[in-house]
């Protein structure tokens, strides 16, 4: 792949000033964080991590994970739709994760009661990244897709004003003008302002679902106040508040602290630390409520690790859309290896291979938010130990995707100015409508570009290892 800033990465005078100018310009642009120390006070804030320059992206992969996504919108969709492929899928790992065992209750029962919710919002970003072939030439390879509180849509519509501007200040003001338009909170707030409209009542709210601490307030507040300009109110609520003012009424309408809902948009409720008893009795009466969830717990289960590696399998796409033979073919495309872990002759093989070769593979828990797998010999440990108990069924493995690194300098507070060997991730955002079995919206809503050293083998950039960026194609 292209290097497209070799003389600016070796010029200290210039990248001293060239970061100066970036870190004032990410203030001014709002792409800020609360801090670590201050989690809870909007008037001690900093600038969020970012790349100094923009990471050369290639185009044809760029374009293909842009045309793939409204093809994974509809097979989201359709997964959420499919109760017998849920339960088929997910029947070896709820019987040793404990939390998708409850997600998954809770979805049995809304199902067994029967559905108030009418409308349905997908908001989730499909995450991909470049891997490099022995001869040099690149493929998009998808890592997972985020159905739940998929993140950063709003500090990176900010994010590429501060490279133009980097670029421009550097002398290169001709490659400033080819980085792209991107406005993930506009495209993201579009789908949630249409599903509210649907829902029918003028006066209900859109209720953001926030966690106890929101140090990244401010990428929310990007979408929200998209909301505003469009009139519609905006309310912040814990699964706490909910708990505590949540009631339905005799249609199942939900109200919280007197307020009729129209769309719940989860910020929270990802991971099991998220939850004690009081927050899933809360998760159970907004699933039960006639709201608009985003996502629904059916989505939020068709996000799973184990529905990933069942995807990959020869004729479950087919199933899933029998009628869309081209969407199969787009999305297969950029498949990474992917292996099941279940009780029997095929996961007996495959523990074996990855511990054997720990280095050809990631171990993937079924878990949301960056950080969680494990790779070399952590992986390789993991396994030693849990190979022969039911216990290794709740993960999956995955081929290690290899991209070409590339140098840049990751700008975060407190912290020196340094070159580093940098690997990039393409988030793309896409969002959909559907009414009873009416698709209504269905688009690709923008991207997210986040880098990080290559030390690092996991984590985003809310868990502090990858930087916000922005594509540069090449």
């Amino acid at each position: 792949m292209a290097a497209p800033w070799r003389d600016v990465v070796r010029d200290a005078a210039a990248v001293r000033e060239a970061a100066a100018v970036a870190v004032d310009a990410a203030l001014l642009a709002g792409v800020l964080m609360r801090t670590g120390e201050q989690p809870h006070a909007s008037d001690v804030v900093n600038y969020a991590p970012f790349t100094l320059l923009p990471s050369a992206v290639p185009r044809a992969l760029f374009e293909q994970a842009y045309a793939v996504q409204q093809d994974f919108n509809l097979l989201v969709d359709a997964i959420s739709q499919n109760k017998e492929f849920l339960e088929q899928t997910l029947a070896s790992t709820i019987k040793v994760d404990d939390f998708t065992a409850q997600l998954f209750r809770i979805y049995m029962q809304v199902l067994e009661e029967g559905l108030a919710q009418t409308v349905f919002l997908g908001i989730n970003r499909s995450d991909y990244m470049f891997d490099c072939g022995l001869d040099g030439t690149a493929a998009l390879r998808q890592i997972e897709i985020n159905t739940i509180a998929a993140s950063f849509g709003g500090l990176t519509s900010r994010t590429a004003d501060v490279h133009r501007l980097v670029l421009k200040v550097l002398g290169k003001t001709e490659e400033a003008s080819h980085l792209l338009p991107n406005n993930p909170a506009k495209g993201l707030a579009l789908g949630i302002a249409k599903a509210w409209e649907l829902y029918g009542s003028q006066r209900a709210v859109v209720m953001f679902l926030v966690e106890e601490i929101q140090r990244n307030i401010f990428d929310q507040r990007c979408v929200e106040n998209e909301l505003w300009n469009r009139n519609i109110r905006v309310i912040r609520k814990r699964f706490r508040d909910v708990f505590e003012q949540g009631s339905l009424d005799a249609g199942r309408r939900l109200y919280v602290d007197g307020q009729e809902v129209a769309v719940v948009y989860y910020r929270e409720g990802y991971v099991p630390q998220n939850y004690d008893q009081q927050n899933w009795e809360a998760r159970l009466l907004l699933e039960r409520s006639r709201a608009v969830k985003c996502p629904d717990i059916a989505t939020q289960l068709a996000g799973t690790k184990k529905v990933q590696q069942e995807l990959s399998r020869p004729g479950t796409l087919e199933k899933l859309l029998p009628s869309r033979p081209e969407a199969v073919a787009r999305i297969r495309a950029t498949f990474a290896g992917l292996y099941s872990l279940d009780e029997g002759e095929e996961g007996d093989r495959m523990a074996a291979t990855a511990i054997a070769d720990p280095d050809r593979f990631v171990l993937k828990p079924q878990r949301e938010g960056g950080g969680n797998n494990l790779y070399g010999e952590e992986l390789r440990q993991v396994l030693e130990k849990i190979k022969d108990s039911p216990e290794r069924t709740s993960y999956i493995l995955m081929d290690k995707i290899k991209p070409q690194p590339a140098l840049n300098y990751l700008l975060r507070a407190h912290s020196p100015l340094q070159v580093s060997e940098c690997i990039s991730e393409l988030g793309i955002f896409g969002v959909y409508v559907r009414q009873g079995q009416e698709l209504v919206l269905n688009q690709a809503a923008g991207h997210l570009l986040r880098t990080k050293a290559i030390e690092h083998a996991d984590g985003g950039v809310a868990a502090g290892v990858a930087v916000l960026d922005t594509p540069y194609l090449v």
